[in-house]
């Protein structure tokens, strides 16, 4: 199984580490389109315009300086680099020996940068949201839809991939009618007086909690059906949607914040 996660925006930058080097990263059919967007983000930050093209507030003009030093910043894990919600109710650094092993294997993190990246790949911060368009190389999202697909292919291998990204990052690439490879969707709604809404905190703390407990767990699914078994099995409610030529989708229930 792989777990395709979204990246988070914000980002604990590394205070020490050798600088990147796009050669040791997983994934190296991307590395050419990696060195582009490394570029493309260095000479923006020499622009006025660059917090604009960003998208970034008055408060954020320090994210345009670590642009900058992207390429010579200190490096860590990617696991220690993504924070938020739903990084912090995964808590990479809290897991298991065993569940951090199985996390080196089974989780994958999709990254506007540097396309998908392992937990134990070495990155810098940075900022960079899917929905930015470079100047020179246009949309990210669309750099990265001819190329990420191989790579979540040969990622996923046999197994099922378990896709809990962000409508944002799943523009990124998703996965053709005529692919081989199994997919399962996952969907947090939040169950009140008979309603279910998604609230956007509330989902993300929540697929972090039960990625959690699948790497603990050690199940490893290779169907949607599997999958939805083994969350139902770590006393979550599922409900499996009729699979269709995309994959299937799960919807977990939570009636309790």
């Amino acid at each position: 199984m792989l777990i395709l996660l979204p990246p988070s925006e914000g980002k604990s930058a590394p205070r020490r580490g050798r600088p990147l080097d796009t050669g040791t990263l997983s994934s190296p059919t991307l590395t050419a389109t990696r060195e582009q967007v490394l570029d493309a983000l260095v000479d923006l930050a020499e622009r006025p315009d660059a917090a604009e093209v960003l998208g970034l507030g008055g408060t954020q003009a320090d994210l345009v300086a670590l642009n900058a030093r992207v390429r010579t910043a200190p490096t860590a894990r990617a696991d220690a680099v993504y924070t938020g919600v739903l990084y912090d109710a995964l808590g990479f650094d809290t897991l298991s020996s065993a569940a951090k092993r199985r996390a080196t294997s089974r989780v994958a993190i999709t990254s506007s940068v540097f396309g998908l990246v392992r937990p134990g790949d070495r990155i810098p911060a940075y900022r960079l949201s899917g929905d930015v368009s470079l100047p020179g190389l246009g949309p990210v999202a669309g750099l990265w839809r001819d190329v990420l697909g191989s790579a979540v292919e040969d990622a996923v291998g046999s197994g099922l991939l378990m896709d809990l990204r962000s409508t944002m990052y799943a523009a990124f690439w998703r996965p053709p009618t005529t692919s081989p490879i199994r997919v399962a969707t996952v969907r947090v709604l939040h169950e009140v007086a008979g309603t279910r809404k998604v609230v956007s905190h509330f989902n993300k703390a929540t697929k972090g909690r039960i990625i959690r407990d699948l790497l603990e767990s050690g199940a490893n699914p290779r169907t949607p059906k599997a999958l939805a078994s083994a969350i139902a099995d770590l006393g979550w409610h599922v409900e499996l949607g009729e699979p269709t030529l995309r994959g299937s989708q799960l919807d977990v229930v939570v009636r309790e914040v």
